[in-house]
């Protein structure tokens, strides 16, 4: 498969050469220091041991144990222990949850991913992935050489993705993404964890006209309009809008935006809770940059301002400080909701492109799981529902006297009884004597 996607592209020679990339074998043999890589596969990063904070190893493999438990039992996991699954976000494992949900997240699709890889690729979109392999995680180990696997794969996924939805192609945001999720899952189930990011928690995100940014840059300002009044008339004075920065931090999912331990807590809640946790985040980062007013006097314009925006101590981003404050914003589902349909009401209606669908969008794997389960409900056969009759009750009937036989026969009664003579030949008569004559 890796052969039939390396034949569509040759990278050029002044694509190979490039040295932010640490993209040739002979920088990689270089000293041992050099080459140590930090436990997260970024070479020469200082994760290499865990920091004082960090739990043990023995805590950690046992929460992997129990998550592994949880993940082969997982429709049961989502049915009934969902609550129990968000309420451990803080201490799972941050590099096992898109092991967890890779598989689950790509059930519905059919696998048809060998095809897409030996299908031919359209060459504007190939000669554009082409460009950007080299620039995703150069300095991590899966990504340093291009004919590493790392690199490979990804213009495998990316690849796929252009053949998969060809009226939507390639954006250069779902490059990290799916960087991301190359580290951690194989291509395959990369590619539909992609698939679901772009169509289920994050749809108009990624197509050509990217409508759903626009939509959520609306309520971002509606937001910070609410909660933190301050900083959106300092961004209004000095005309910084939202799509100056929100779109690096939605559309890449903070990838490049966040130390990577703090990027894969990010990565958990928004898979777990969905977009809403998108929006925590970015509050969360405005607050600390433009919180207060010493910080909002430092930045008396737009470049000052977005380099603030850019450049928050990587001390505050600390992944166990930073997601607390994250969690404490306060921001549900139904309150983004509000918003969404708020500022959908006021979009023009000469807004270039297809207006937003913000309603097939999932909040988080839950309602993706519930999602499936209707699908699959649908696909297969429906089930025989048992018909109920309820007959309608009777007439109520006169109560039954007893006949009065007192001084009578029971041949008289019976002839009584009788309806109208049949006609027909005349029977003979024949003489009957009265029981109580018989009798006595």
């Amino acid at each position: 498969m890796a052969q039939a996607l390396g034949e569509d592209l040759v990278q050029p020679p002044e694509l190979q050469d490039d040295s932010s990339s640490l993209g040739s074998d002979s920088e990689l043999s270089g000293p041992g220091p050099y080459r140590q890589a930090d436990r997260y596969g970024f070479i020469g990063g200082s994760s290499a041991e865990p920091g004082p904070g960090h739990p043990p190893a023995d805590l950690i493999r046992q929460r992997e144990m129990k998550w592994v438990e949880m993940t082969l039992h997982w429709e049961k996991t989502m049915s009934r222990r969902y609550k129990k699954v968000r309420g451990r976000g803080p201490r799972w494992p941050p590099w096992l949850i898109p092991v967890c949900l890779g598989p689950h997240l790509g059930k519905m699709y059919s696998p048809c991913v060998p095809e897409l890889a030996e299908a031919p690729g359209d060459p504007q979109w190939m000669e554009t992935i082409g460009r950007d392999l080299h620039r995703q995680f150069p300095l991590h180990e899966m990504f340093v050489s291009p004919q590493g696997h790392g690199q490979q794969g990804l213009l495998q996924v990316l690849k796929a993705y252009t053949l998969y939805r060809p009226e939507q192609g390639y954006c250069q945001a779902q490059g990290p993404v799916a960087a991301v999720l190359l580290m951690h899952l194989p291509p395959e189930e990369a590619f539909w964890c992609l698939v679901q990011i772009c169509e289920v928690y994050l749809p108009g995100y990624y197509g050509p006209h990217m409508e759903a940014v626009r939509l959520d840059a609306e309520v971002f300002m509606a937001l910070l309009r609410r909660l933190l009044p301050h900083v959106h008339k300092h961004l209004q004075q000095v005309g910084v809008g939202p799509l100056l920065y929100l779109p690096e931090w939605f559309l890449c999912l903070f990838a490049r935006s966040l130390p990577f331990p703090t990027v894969l807590r990010v990565w958990d809640a928004f898979l777990s809770e969905g977009a809403k946790v998108l929006f925590r985040v970015g509050l969360t980062l405005v607050r600390l940059a433009l919180g207060t007013a010493e910080q909002r006097g430092a930045c008396p314009g737009l470049l000052e301002t977005l380099g603030a925006l850019r450049a928050i101590p990587p001390a505050q981003l600390q992944e166990e400080a930073f997601m607390s404050q994250v969690h404490n914003v306060v921001l549900s589902e139904r309150d983004l909701q509000r918003e969404i349909k708020a500022q959908l009401a006021q979009l023009p209606d000469s807004a270039p492109g297809p207006p937003p669908r913000p309603q097939v969008r999932l909040a988080g794997a839950q309602a993706i799981f519930e999602a499936q389960q209707l699908a699959g409900a649908r696909r297969g056969a429906k089930p025989e529902v048992p018909r109920i009759v309820v007959q309608p009750p009777e007439e109520p009937r006169p109560p039954r006297r007893k006949p009065q036989t007192r001084g009578k026969t029971f041949h008289g009664l019976l002839t009584r009884a009788r309806g109208p003579p049949i006609e027909g030949p005349p029977r003979p008569q024949r003489g009957s004597t009265s029981f109580l004559d018989t009798r006595f």
